[in-house]
């Protein structure tokens, strides 16, 4: 009897033991350090209270089988914080580990001298084509802007620009003052920088596609000009609403995304778009290094498991065909094209790609071109060192499309997740704002940024700039620096001008409403208006703009910290902090 209660016990044991290897699951993820961004190889990951472990690859990458009912991975390396972690639904992971630090007032220099050391090995030689823009910070390349100088409103009251809602240049500068480096001038975009941030002027009333806001005070940077506010808000779209997507994933895996704040991020970002996919929308997948390849024909939505899978297994290595790779990704999303639907390619890349035997305009001709199908682009940039800042956002610009840069998964979040609608569905397009000015009321105006999106009276530029694309529930502010008629009267200060077609009508609309001229205290103004500019000004002060005035980093945080307001996401208080660490790096402003 006792020996068949042994037998027993042992076949549950067996049956127990081999159930839970049926219901094992996989984990994947990157292991970076939690300074400079590198990849961490050899990390040993191993399961809470089980004997099963695995190592980092040279890219920090780790796959490990995880038994049913486990909840916890440990994250171990020499030199670093072990971290453990709980397994949520077997989640695909970006892990970063703290390094152990005798002296915590040197982790600057030490996080600085890492990263020159990792740049300091293989680097791709810089482009030389007229169009990549200006070489900084290794070979990473901004286009060259020209600040917006005043001008004298009697020769020329009229002022248009595109309008969109870009916010690359936040999150970028975000990374230099993360890292503790020089933030390049031409990579300050003050426009990009103030609509990263949610403003809560009211949506349209009705059937409205925008409603306009403006406001005007005293300018705090310059005693005796004035600053006006012109906010767009537009219409907000329900998710359960929106329309179905067609989507191509146009991802780079050329050897230059072979870091983990590249590849390894791209993957982690787009499993957050994927798991807000519904299941009327598409998805196909092309990836391209030496050659472009089909990686997961066009799949529905809720067949998340499948496309999950085709992104986990993508790895790096190989050069780059740029443009053979964008050829196949309109094709594909031509070929399954949803009318009435949001149609779009998201090419996700360092920007660091050589387009066979054609040139970078021959590129930018062929995105325009594509743009005539109904087909959007969104470009996504990642990485560093060898980032082509310039020629994503060209690339955006001429396919009617959006840029952001992702720097860590929290960006990845509140673009794709946060901020699904606004991201990814477009209510208008080809949006122009034009602003008349009443030459009685303004002697001179300047346009705060917005520097390579201004729309010349002669149109000399206007076939390069159609008009930007606006997503749902977007708020785009533009702001003036305004110096007054020294006699200056009682009526209005101007008229502002949207123009713009819906993706359901390509009929140009018309929307104008005057700019009333009462001017306001800065301080009593509301606070959205009060945080846009000290977000301005920080822009200024980082480029050493010739405008700056008696602008400084303490008007810059006494403002904010007045108008943080409700802070949803928490991003007005992010912004305080990155220019507390500015700030204790002087050098930084001249």
């Amino acid at each position: 009897m006792h020996k068949l209660l042994m037998l027993l016990c042992w076949l549950c044991g067996s049956m127990m033991a081999e159930a839970q290897q049926k219901t094992r699951g996989v984990v994947s993820g990157a292991v970076l350090d939690s300074v400079n961004q590198g990849p961490l190889q050899g990390v040993r990951v191993s399961i809470l209270k089980d004997t099963v472990t695995v190592k980092t690859n040279q890219y920090g990458l780790f796959r490990i089988d995880v038994p049913d009912g486990s909840t916890h991975l440990v994250f171990e390396y020499p030199g670093y914080h072990t971290k453990t972690v709980p397994l949520n639904h077997y989640d695909r992971m970006l892990i970063e580990l703290n390094p152990l630090s005798k002296n915590p007032g040197t982790n600057g220099d030490v996080a600085k001298a890492r990263a020159r050391a990792r740049f300091a090995h293989s680097s791709n030689p810089n482009y030389g084509n007229v169009g990549m823009g200006v070489s900084a910070f290794f070979d990473e390349t901004y286009g060259k802007l020209y600040e917006n100088k005043f001008v004298d409103a009697e020769k020329s009251n009229h002022s248009s620009f595109a309008l969109d809602v870009d916010r690359a240049a936040y999150s970028n500068m975000r990374r230099f003052v993360k890292l503790r480096e020089h933030i390049p001038v031409d990579a300050v975009r003050i426009e990009e920088l103030v609509n990263y941030f949610h403003y809560s002027y009211p949506l349209p009333r009705g059937d409205s596609t925008f409603a306009l806001y403006a406001h005007y005070t005293d300018c705090p940077w310059a005693p005796g000009h004035n600053l006006l506010e012109i906010a767009v808000r537009a219409q907000q779209i329900e998710t359960d609403s929106l329309p179905a997507s067609n989507l191509v994933f146009l991802i780079d895996i050329s050897g230059s995304m072979g870091t983990a704040n590249k590849l390894p991020l791209l993957q982690a970002a787009f499993r957050v778009l994927v798991n807000n996919l519904r299941p009327r929308d598409r998805v196909a997948i092309v990836a391209y290094a030496g050659t472009p390849g089909l990686v997961l024909p066009c799949t529905p939505g809720n067949e998340k498991e499948k496309i999950l899978n085709a992104i986990d297994y993508l790895s790096a290595g190989g050069a780059t065909a740029g443009e053979a790779a964008i050829k196949m990704a309109y094709q594909i999303a031509e070929e399954n094209f949803i009318p009435n639907g949001n149609n779009r390619v998201i090419m996700a890349t360092d920007g660091d790609f050589n387009v066979g035997q054609t040139s970078d305009q021959d590129m930018e001709d062929l995105i325009l071109q594509k743009k005539e199908s109904g087909v959007l682009l969104t470009c996504l940039g990642f990485g560093m060192k060898d980032y082509k800042d310039s020629k994503l956002e060209t690339l955006s610009s001429k396919g009617n499309g959006n840029f952001a840069y992702i720097d860590d998964m929290e960006e990845a979040n509140k673009v794709f997740a946060r901020e699904f609608g606004s991201t990814l569905f477009t209510i208008a397009r080809d949006v122009r704002a034009e602003i008349t000015f009443n030459p009685r009321r303004v002697k001179a105006y300047r346009l705060i940024g917005y520097e390579n999106k201004v729309l010349k009276e002669d149109n000399s530029n206007g076939e390069r700039i159609v008009g930007g694309i606006v997503g749902s529930g977007n708020c785009v502010v533009a702001l003036y620096e305004i110096i007054p008629e020294e006699q200056d009267t009682n009526g209005q200060l101007g008229v502002t001008r949207i123009t713009y077609r819906t993706e359901q009508d390509t009929t140009l609309r018309v929307m104008q409403k005057e700019i009333a001229g009462s001017r306001q205290v800065f301080a009593a103004a509301p606070d959205d208006f009060r945080f846009a500019a000290s977000v301005a000004l920080f822009g200024m002060l980082v480029k050493n703009s010739a405008y700056k005035g008696t602008g400084n980093i303490a008007m810059v945080t006494d403002i904010a910290k007045k108008a943080q307001g409700p802070d949803k996401g928490g991003y007005r208080m992010e912004f305080l902090k990155l220019v507390k660490l500015v700030k204790k790096n002087t050098t930084w402003l001249k």
